[in-house]
């Protein structure tokens, strides 16, 4: 195998790796953002009754 052969096979085996770098942090930040949109399509972790309708989350009277 003569230099040139071995300089381009090296050089496309960095291109390669590098690629996959870039695939896997492209997937990790999906995954994220499809966490992120699941979280809160659940409401998890939320309390606040601002999304709730007029005159939901009032006070109750409890004493009757």
């Amino acid at each position: 195998m003569d230099m040139m052969a071995m300089v381009s096979s090296l050089l496309a085996m960095q291109a390669g790796s590098t690629q996959m770098q870039v695939a896997a942090t492209i997937m990790k930040s999906n995954a994220d953002a499809e966490k992120s949109a699941v979280m809160t399509l659940l409401g998890a972790g939320q309390n606040s009754p601002a999304n709730l309708g007029a005159g939901v989350g009032g006070s109750l009277d409890v004493s009757a």
